[in-house]
């Protein structure tokens, strides 16, 4: 969220920044609500200094025996207190829009994010593998013939609709191993802190990490008011929600392997073969909550622990920052890692790695004390796919197509799987 007295002092910032994103200007608008506001706080706080005059006096008169005065004091006790109350109830309704307009604008983009209009806009700033150059056509991963039996798509569609998928045996197993491998990595070389998170969250979480209110649509309620997380940046994030850390407890580096679950809202059409995009899926998550200075740095170092994950499955992959317009609402700099897929003979998007700055911050209220005695200021918090770990199957199973129609897998996960490396046509490991 945008800090208000950021904008007052300089609205032609908030709205350059806007229009990086390519949104109209806003500042007027917000600042003729906060002063309309602040304006009633002041009128409030005059009428309560008369009321409190006009308090004292009452007794006084009628100490007096002065009848008059002390029936005119009563009365005007009375009429400033029904003035505050309305005054403040009007404060009230003001700060209420403000916020929530407030809360409805997107997050002001870094310096070094690139101008653009959409994701033909971004830039590569690394790449890393050659794709393969195969004797034969690259199938799609649920048209590989070791997999297609294992990955049931109609029998998921019977049971829950579109954009579902069970998956059995060798790929059931494969799936299961990537998370681990993911897990495994980021706990043991990456200094990471492993979590087991609820997946079902309350209303102050989804709006702590903006997800709330202007993308509703995208999630899941459940009829009792939980959601079901887009993402377990939700809980992990928003566990330091209201808390004010000492400057030696930072960096908090989390990560999470749960169920995530998205309506897909505003993408029908999209990928709607196979499981490149589905309802419901998994992902390895990280969250890094840090000190201000150290979250540029602390962005880079999250996004070569994904990269890294690619390199050692042997995955082609390239690097891209987003240009202002495909960036996420939220981020003031991402970074996507695309993953080559030789069945699509393309680079599609595996991995997400956003800093957000002090934007959720201000939202969940979490600080941290520079030194002791000192007055708290907002932490910054990060995010970013560790990977998704659906989309990571669909890499692995089309890089390790054969023209026979088995699989070789990566060797990272060979401990993972008792030692065995194939996915044969008859569906099974050796």
């Amino acid at each position: 969220m945008h800090d208000i007295r950021a904008i007052r002092e300089n609205p032609a910032a908030f709205d350059a920044a806007l229009a990086r994103r390519g949104d109209a200007a806003m500042s007027e608008e917000l600042l003729a609500l906060d002063t309309e506001r602040r304006a009633k706080i002041q009128a409030a706080e005059t009428a309560q200094a008369e009321q409190n005059k006009a308090s004292k006096e009452v007794g006084a008169a009628k100490g007096r025996g002065d009848e008059d005065e002390f029936q005119r004091l009563r009365a005007l006790v009375a009429e400033k207190k029904a003035e505050i109350a309305a005054m403040q109830s009007d404060a009230k309704d003001l700060d209420v829009q403000l916020t929530d307009k407030l809360a409805r604008i997107a997050n002001a983009p870094a310096q070094d994010v690139p101008e653009g209009a959409d994701e033909n806009d971004n830039v590569e700033v690394n790449r890393w593998g050659t794709p393969a150059e195969l004797d034969f056509e690259a199938k799609e991963h649920f048209d590989i013939p070791a997999v297609s039996a294992l990955m049931d798509f109609e029998t998921a569609a019977k049971i829950s609709g579109s954009r579902f998928v069970l998956l059995k045996g060798a790929v059931a197993r494969v799936h299961r191993a990537l998370a681990q491998f993911m897990i495994d990595t980021h706990v043991d070389q990456n200094g990471l802190t492993e979590v087991q998170t609820p997946v079902l969250v309350r209303d102050e979480a989804m709006y702590g990490t903006d997800k709330l209110p202007k993308f509703g649509e995208d999630s899941y309620q459940t009829t009792n008011g939980w959601w079901l997380v887009p993402t377990s940046e939700v809980p992990l994030t928003y566990s330091v929600a209201g808390d004010v850390l000492e400057a030696s407890q930072l960096p908090i580096r989390m990560t999470a392997h749960t169920l995530c679950f998205r309506s897909e809202a505003g993408s029908a059409g999209r990928d709607t073969s196979g499981m490149l995009r589905q309802h419901q899926f998994e992902k390895v998550e990280m969250v890094s909550i840090t000190h201000p200075n150290e979250s540029d740095a602390e962005q880079k170092r999250m996004l070569r622990c994904a990269e890294d994950l690619l390199e050692q499955l042997g995955v082609p992959y390239r690097t891209v920052i987003l240009c202002t317009g495909d960036m996420g609402f939220g981020a003031r700099r991402t970074f996507d890692i695309e993953a080559w897929l030789p069945g699509q003979n393309a680079y599609r998007e595996i991995s997400s790695v956003s800093t957000t700055g002090d934007f959720q911050a201000r939202r969940m209220n979490a600080r941290f004390r520079p030194e002791e005695g000192a007055k708290p200021e907002f932490v910054h918090s990060l995010n970013g796919s560790g990977l998704a770990v659906g989309r990571c199957l669909i890499a692995v199973l089309e890089n390790g197509q054969n023209a026979d129609g088995t699989v070789t897998l990566p060797d990272v996960l060979a401990p993972y799987l008792g030692g065995k490396q194939t996915m044969t046509l008859e569906g099974n490991l050796v």
